[in-house]
């Protein structure tokens, strides 16, 4: 596709047509070739919306959160894209892309576009793609992106380095509450959640991330995030999590974190591109400094890997 044509799809994006921005996320998707002028036609277009991020184990209501949050933003006149990311099948490499059945409240809404994706294996809870979708939403004039992640463990904490604000999402009755969100999970959490709060033990789980951030050491005016109960299926807790949000935004601007975290966010997206130009790079050797032929020597113990490893970026 011509530089031309994806202006002209971009201009289209931003008029609200829903073709235009799924044939520019299908682009993104398909690492298509055009990618660097895409991205060079959405520059200009970025940069305005609030991406929130939405994570947690199976099971805990990510999807009816994410559609009660659509309904309220809405509400309140923001037009909202949402990247709901679904586990691929390590078979097929199909996915059910559930989340989309799921929101079929907000179809008809001309502000509200609703994309689900594949993770295609990628680990951390969200497809690969998932960044330059965010920039495409962005750069399509939504006010507000939410990027729900596949149901994901304590290591699976990617979405923080995406998100301007990151939701971590609990229920009662799916194990120990602490045990759910220690080590990666309770360090990119901004905002708790724990839904389903009219099940037994809801209390206690809310008692116990309440208690588990007490012990936490912060600085003077660092962010202490709340815990907020919910029941989403009837659509209770959905304000004071919006509340929220915007309170972690203007604390975001206050203490000029925003600039930094996306500062972060550009630099993850930079050092991804230039990884994967790096890997084709090294797919592409010959003669010799291949990684299967430097390999093949480390293996048979005529070099140490430091030494395959120099040949190879020398030959890059």
């Amino acid at each position: 596709m011509s530089a031309p044509q994806i202006a002209d799809l971009v201009a289209q994006a931003r008029d609200g047509d829903p073709r235009a921005v799924a044939r520019l996320i299908t682009l993104v998707e398909s690492n298509d070739p055009a990618l660097p002028d895409l991205a060079a036609a959405l520059a200009p277009h970025t940069g305005a919306a609030q991406v929130i991020g939405l994570t947690g184990s199976p099971g805990v209501g990510k999807s009816t959160i994410t559609s009660e949050l659509v309904r309220a933003l809405r509400g309140a006149g923001r037009r909202v894209g949402v990247l709901a990311v679904d586990p691929s099948s390590p078979f097929s490499g199909g996915a059910i892309l559930g989340d989309r059945v799921r929101m079929q409240d907000h179809a008809t809404d001309p502000g509200v576009y609703i994309r689900s994706m594949s993770s295609r294996g990628h680990l951390g809870g969200l497809a690969a793609a998932t960044p330059q979708a965010v920039r495409v939403l962005d750069g399509a004039g939504c006010d507000v992106v939410l990027v729900e992640t596949v149901g994901v463990g304590q290591a699976e904490v990617e979405v923080a380095t995406l998100a301007d604000t990151t939701l971590v999402l609990l229920a009662p009755g799916m194990g120990d509450a602490i045990q759910a969100v220690k080590a990666g999970i309770l360090e990119i959490a901004d905002i708790f959640v724990v839904n389903k709060a009219d099940r037994d033990g809801a209390d206690a789980a809310y008692r116990d991330i309440q208690g588990m951030i007490g012990l936490g050491e912060r600085a003077p005016g660092q962010w202490r995030p709340p815990v907020i109960k919910a029941v989403a299926a009837r659509a209770e807790g959905i304000e004071e999590i919006v509340a929220a949000i915007d309170k972690h935004r203007q604390w975001l601007r206050t203490h000029d974190q925003l600039q930094r975290r996306r500062e972060q966010r550009a630099a993850a997206e930079i050092e991804a591109i230039v990884l994967e130009a790096l890997r084709e790079r090294i797919e592409a050797l010959d003669n010799g400094a291949s990684l299967s032929d430097q390999a093949a020597a480390v293996a048979a113990g005529q070099q140490d890997p430091y030494t395959a490893a120099d040949h190879i970026l020398s030959s890059i």
